[in-house]
């Protein structure tokens, strides 16, 4: 009999539905029933391409014994932590303060008022490496639970009085409560200086994670102050990324992260938020310097993102699994991606495998599992024969086509909507791909239509067209906010700018702090055992900082100096840990970058369809200035009331023309597109 998660509409819950293990939602009801009978929360966290939630569910929730235990002396509640990210923020801070490191699986119990006492991630169905098997875990908590109650509640009553004590007040006391300076932005740049891998691009060691954030920081400063470091620090990393296994050479798309520090293996996940985010990197890289590689890389992954990920609203799905049948039946990671000397031959023939082996670095040993290579470009250092690669290229595509495709974790996140949004929007303006724009709209649509209620209030998630019944929080206001401004720089369609300023009003309200803080959830939201407030990046611009850069856009767009004050507020986290730990504040950073440099407003007025017009507005989006914003719109239109930036910006003799706006000054305007693009080169 399928459980109580048949009735949920995330993939990763629909996942859990036919285990043995009589699973509850997140609900109060769950812990009710934990109080009337008197027994202990098991708390399971995970999403729906986890390879390890996998194991772990194969291992232990589908063994019948298993659940019998847990069954017979817990109450067993599983999380989709991409639908309930505050829940697991929240009980990710008491693991990793308690076992210093956190995962998913992540496990957790707790007493039926929500408050945790015994942590941990993935546990083996035996004992392993140290490690006690799952089952010795639940003997453990139902014995202590049973026997030592007042110990469990006194650690319990520690653990939510040491998490309730975490804040973010002694960080901003120490520090100036302002935006960053000039010098701040310079300290955070030798601090990465310092941990950058010069070797292999990418900062730190294995396993390595792209760091879009960052770079965008980087690309930034290159702007504002000609670095030439900071820029050669991205183009490293991207160059790396580009040739390595990390990202695929066949389909496009990057996997989650690498296992080893040179982008060799990855962990084969595909998330939309890592696409959509290194997307828009490569786009801005090849504004910077016209990299050919940088192009081929920022059109592939929106292309990867439009193929695999769209669904059939116009939305974009989650990601994709890591793992997939490998043809006889055992689901293994990586399988639908690695390859074999002997599987090249099989679709190429003997001289063409031969010339693939090389150029993607497959090798009799193998770089990944049993004989298995991931592929890379390696270069051999010689001309490469591009007709070649292609017909190579699409040969093993169709051959790979035929292998059993990961599954398709098909929910709606608005959050990395919103950093689709953005992306495709702007990939498709650069490089003249109308339908990337279309695409990009499709899903401010989309988001509209089914995610955001009467009230201008978002939901988190959807699924098939309906939404979740789960609340949005920061991110996913900020993020599609930013999408939402993104999408109307491109398009000239003013009604992405009202959206995004409903969207960033509710931010005002329902997140912010008196002191200028911001909080991860609204303030009408559930409460758990902490509001959530974390101001640094994870895979993601954390929803303070990208709320900082959205509010600072819509300031810039509108006029509006209490959006400009908010986002400076916001900025004060930044002075105060940009140059303890800058990889963890990037977007921050970045956002630092914009607001140091104005942000420049350029508005582009002439009629709708006017090649003149097009090419102000084309160089007013090529410009590299950092966060400059940018208004189209005919004179007299109605966008000008949407977008105050257009009002009184008459044509010029007659002809369209571009109007540069900074610190609170205007240039004369010009209708020279080379004249324009000089004045937004930092």
């Amino acid at each position: 009999m399928p459980n109580r998660l048949a009735h949920e509409t995330s993939p990763y819950l629909l996942q859990h539905a036919d285990n043995p293990v009589d699973w509850w939602p997140w609900s109060a009801e769950a812990f009710d029933e934990a109080r009337r009978r008197d027994v202990p929360v098991l708390l399971s966290v995970g999403y729906s391409s986890c390879h390890w939630c996998h194991v772990m569910a194969h291992e232990s929730f589908e063994d019948p014994a298993t659940a019998a235990l847990l069954n017979e002396h817990f109450v067993a509640v599983k999380v989709d932590r991409e639908e309930r990210p505050d829940v697991d923020a929240v009980y990710m801070e008491a693991v990793q303060a308690a076992i210093g490191q956190g995962g998913w699986p992540m496990t957790v119990f707790l007493t039926p008022d929500a408050e945790p006492f015994y942590f941990g991630t993935y546990f083996p169905p035996a004992p392993r490496h140290g490690m006690p098997s799952f089952g010795q875990v639940l003997e453990g908590v139902r014995s202590a639970w049973t026997d030592r109650r007042d110990e469990v509640g006194e650690v319990a009553g520690r653990i939510v009085a040491d998490l309730a004590g975490r804040s973010l007040t002694g960080a901003l006391e120490s520090a100036e409560q302002r935006p960053p300076r000039p010098e701040d932005l310079h300290v955070a740049l030798m601090g990465l200086t310092r941990e950058f891998d010069a070797v292999h691009g990418g900062f730190a060691g294995a396993p390595k994670f792209p760091p879009p954030m960052v770079l965008e920081f980087l690309l930034r400063h290159h702007a504002r102050t000609g670095s030439q470091g900071a820029l050669e620090m991205v183009q490293a990393t991207c160059e790396a990324m580009a040739r390595g296994g990390i990202y695929d050479q066949l389909g496009g798309g990057f996997a989650r992260y690498s296992v080893d520090a040179s982008w060799t293996v990855p962990h084969f996940e595909k998330m939309l938020y890592d696409n959509a985010l290194l997307c828009r990197t490569y786009a801005h890289l090849w504004r910077t310097t016209g990299s050919e590689s940088a192009r081929r890389i920022a059109l592939g992954t929106a292309d990867f993102m439009v193929r695999e990920l769209r669904t059939e609203q116009g939305g974009f799905a989650s990601a994709l699994d890591a793992d997939s049948d490998d043809g006889t039946g055992r689901h293994v990671e990586g399988a639908y991606y690695a390859w074999t000397p002997g599987q090249l031959r099989d679709a190429l023939g003997e001289e063409d495998a031969e010339f693939a082996a090389v150029h993607f670095g497959v090798t009799d040993e193998g770089t990944f599992e049993e004989g298995a290579s991931v592929l890379q470009l390696p270069g051999t250092g010689g001309p490469v024969d591009a007709e070649r690669v292609r017909s190579v290229t699409e040969r093993l595509l169709a051959a790979r086509a035929e292998r059993p495709r990961p599954g398709r974790d098909d929910k709606i996140v608005a959050s990395w909507n919103g950093l689709a949004i953005a992306a495709l929007a702007e990939t498709g303006a650069y490089f003249d791909r109308p339908d990337l724009v279309q695409a990009a709209t499709d899903a401010a649509d989309l988001l509209v239509r089914v995610h955001m209620d009467w009230q201008a209030r978002l939901h988190r998630t959807s699924k098939d067209g309906v939404p979740g019944n789960n609340s949005g929080v920061l991110e996913d206001y900020a993020n599609v906010a930013e999408g939402f401004l993104t999408l109307a720089s491109v398009t000239g369609e003013g009604v992405w700018v009202e959206f995004a300023g409903f969207f960033l009003d509710t931010v005002l309200v329902q997140f912010s702090a008196d002191d200028g803080t911001l909080y991860d959830t609204a303030s009408d939201a559930e409460a758990l055992i902490r509001r959530p407030q974390d101001p640094t990046d994870n895979a993601t611009p954390s929803g303070w900082t990208a709320a900082a850069g959205a509010l600072l856009s819509y300031g810039a767009l509108t006029g509006s100096a209490l959006h400009r004050d908010a986002a400076e507020r916001a900025l004060a986290i930044v002075t105060a840990l940009g140059g303890r730990a800058p990889r963890f504040i990037g977007w921050g950073l970045a956002v630092a970058e914009a607001a140091l440099d104005g942000p420049r407003e350029v508005a582009v007025v002439g009629p709708q369809g006017d090649p003149a017009t097009a090419a102000l507005h084309r160089a007013a989006l090529l410009g590299t200035a950092p966060g400059a914003v940018v208004a189209l719109g005919a004179p007299g239109s109605d966008d000008a009331g949407e977008v105050p930036l257009l009002q009184d910006r008459p044509l010029v003799d007659g002809e369209p023309a571009a109007y540069v706006c900074r610190h609170f000054t205007c240039e004369r305007p010009t209708t020279d597109p080379e004249e324009l693009a000089d004045r937004l080169r930092s």
